[in-house]
């Protein structure tokens, strides 16, 4: 097999649109405070049409409440930093942890985005509904493992499946995962079913990328450790400020640089990886 030549000049310099033309799902982007409106802020800047999924009756049952503006707010500042006028951006709600649910957005986003879907960024997450290993049931464990393991894998089922209608090795598959930091430091003894449950994303995160190696889609699983996404105030939230050696917690916008830039081409040898984006947070 002949050796692939250095890229010349012209290829070495940086896109300042790199997603411009392609299609991306995000998955839990329902609040303008959380990762997912960070995220598909991120793509919808380098140029990609978006779909944004979101379940709002999960954020109102919880302390900080839904977006007091609606998807539609999301979306509008999802738009607001489109830099390709031509880009879509588009929202629909999904129950997650039904069985049908995951395939029926995958199709729901593609139809909505012209017919294809290159990115999928499974960011949802089922909060709550947890304790320790003294308090857990049948009950919790179902519950996270429905919406924060098998949703995720039927997603990266339907979205492959998707993927092989279109020609071999087609450029710009991309999976995108989330994971919590279980397997760091002392683990996660206080949600031993959300850290079940995000652990099994992260083991499985190499086997899913050899699955869809011959389709040209990476897969690949980020960590974005403690983020400020208004869950916690008051003097806890300044103790695990004054861990992280920057003095900050992290900011939604910091494990989006990394997840947009893992879906760009400039990453395309990266694959099977569970990357740590958690600013020298000590564990």
């Amino acid at each position: 097999m002949p050796a692939l030549e250095p890229p010349t000049p012209s290829a070495l310099r940086r896109d300042p649109l790199p997603l411009r033309g392609r299609t991306a799902l995000v998955t839990g982007a329902s609040r303008r405070g959380g990762i997912g409106c960070a995220v598909a802020r991120r793509l919808a800047a380098y140029g990609a049409s978006v779909y944004l999924h979101h379940h709002v009756p999960h954020d109102a049952g919880q302390p900080w409440g839904a977006d007091p503006g609606g998807p539609e707010a999301v979306a509008a500042v999802v738009r607001e930093a489109r830099a390709d006028p031509a880009a879509l951006v588009a929202h629909g709600p999904g129950d997650l942890s039904r069985t049908d649910a995951p395939a029926a957005l995958i199709g729901t986003a593609a139809e909505s985005l012209g017919g294809r879907l290159d990115i999928l960024v499974a960011n949802h997450a089922l909060s709550g509904s947890d304790g320790t290993l003294d308090t857990i049931d049948a009950a919790m464990l179902d519950a996270h493992w429905a919406t924060d393991t098998r949703s995720v894998v039927l997603l990266v089922q339907a979205y492959a499946r998707l993927r092989a209608k279109l020609p071999a090795r087609t450029p710009g598959g991309r999976v995108v995962m989330m994971t919590s930091g279980q397997d760091l430091g002392g683990g996660m003894p206080e949600e031993i079913a959300y850290g079940l449950a995000k652990g099994a994303l992260a083991s499985a995160t190499r086997s899913l990328a050899t699955a869809l190696a011959d389709r040209a889609v990476t897969v690949n699983t980020v960590n974005p450790g403690p983020v400020d996404t208004d869950y916690l105030t008051g003097p806890a939230y300044e103790a695990v400020a004054a861990r992280f050696p920057a003095g900050r917690w992290g900011m939604p916008d910091d494990p989006a640089r990394l997840i947009a830039w893992l879906t760009t081409d400039e990453a395309e040898w990266i694959t099977g990886q569970v990357i740590d984006s958690e600013g020298g947070f000590p564990r």
